[in-house]
Order: C-alpha cells, then structure tokens, then sequence
C-alpha cells in the first residue's frame, strides 16, 4: 500500500469513527438511497447533528447528496465503499 492510498483511507476511517455516522452509512447503503428526513429518528439525534454527521460523510466521499424539492437525497458512493472491504481484506 502506498502513502497516498494509506492517507486516503484514513480519511475514509476517521469519517466513521463515530457510531451515528456508522449507523447512517448502514442505513443508506441498506436502503439504496434515503432522505434526510428520516434520519433524525432513525438515529436518535436532532436534525441538526444528523446534517453535520452527514455533511462528513458527503466532505469524506462516502455519500452522494442531491437535494430534491425540500429534502436532501443520499446514497452510497460504492467505490469509496469497495476500497474500505478491499482494505480489510
């Protein structure tokens, strides 16, 4: 693994590194995309906390958003997905 590809993946790891974003990221890639309105009571946080867990996720390359109307729409990016299973293989 080269330092470049090493430092990308921490990146992607530290984006986890916290329950509710993990918790999001299950949800999503479960559901195949999902709107942001579900997600405060789906994790148990305010609104607000629920958009700064997702705005890292998004900043780190591991959700798509794309607003539709009054709601934000995410889903998983699968590449940034794969190159976390590939890492831990």
């Amino acid at each position: 693994m080269q330092d470049g590809e090493a430092e990308d993946l921490a990146l992607l790891f530290k984006a986890l590194a916290d329950p509710v974003r993990v918790k999001l990221l299950n949800l999503i890639a479960t559901a195949g995309e999902a709107c942001a309105c579900d997600f405060p009571a789906a994790v148990g946080k305010s609104q607000p906390t629920t958009s700064h867990h997702l705005s890292l996720l998004v900043k780190a390359g591991l959700l798509h958003r794309e607003q539709r109307g009054k709601w934000a729409w995410f889903w998983v990016d699968q590449d940034r997905l794969g190159a976390l299973r590939a890492a831990l293989d």
